[in-house]
């Protein structure tokens, strides 16, 4: 583990925009280049699955390999550079009060659910379905699914290299904000996972804010 943590200065009343995205719910949006993007955790222990493409250049997206190569960390904390598959700096995290968010275990699926936790899950609801339902809005579709972030996520690697996925660290109201490097189209999935305890076992709302740059 390797947290960075520290606060914003950015004040709340002055967002252009603040959102309330619902418990299980996703929501996408546009950064431009120099504005900053919060996303909070408001009861703490909830992941938050998120994507990251070149706004009006698709095919361009966020790369967890690039990204955690170029840091030489296994963790998305303050300071992290967000790079794309092409290179180049996408966005960087300048805030973070929980620290080392995950960019590894990928997000939540009905087939993943159905290996992992049985038949029985086959039908619940999952971040992929929530990626799928942003991605429509902007002529897309499952091809263009890629390596997401997965922030509040706690997912220790063990001794033998293997991805555990245990109780969040996370408290009410933390967040993590990133200030875009070009403009950016955000998807999140405010992750409705119930089966580990990725949330708590208790999926809950998040809180979107957007500044400008000159803010």
């Amino acid at each position: 583990m390797s947290n960075k943590l520290s606060t914003s200065v950015l004040d709340p009343a002055k967002a252009i925009y603040d959102q309330v995205v619902p418990s299980r719910s996703p929501w996408s949006g546009l950064v431009r280049k120099g504005q900053c993007i919060r996303i909070v955790d408001l009861e703490g222990q909830q992941a938050v699955d998120t994507l990251f493409y070149c706004a009006g250049k698709p095919d361009e997206c966020y790369s967890a390999q690039d990204t955690l190569a170029e840091q030489g960390s296994a963790y998305v904390t303050t300071g992290t550079k967000l790079l794309s598959n092409e290179g180049r700096l996408m966005a960087t995290v300048v805030a973070d009060t929980s620290g080392d968010h995950d960019t590894s275990a990928g997000a939540c699926s009905c087939e993943a659910n159905t290996v992992r936790f049985g038949q029985q899950t086959r039908y619940m609801h999952a971040c992929r379905e929530n990626f799928l339902v942003e991605l429509t809005k902007y002529a897309m579709n499952k091809r263009d699914i890629v390596s997401n972030i997965n922030f509040f996520m706690n997912v220790p690697v063990l001794p033998n290299g293997e991805l555990a996925i245990v109780d969040g660290m996370s408290k009410p109201g933390d967040y993590v904000e990133l200030r875009a490097e070009m403009d950016v189209m955000c998807l999140i999935s405010n992750c409705p996972q119930v089966n580990n305890p990725c949330n708590g076992f208790n999926p809950t709302p998040i809180r979107v804010l957007i500044w400008d740059a000159a803010t």
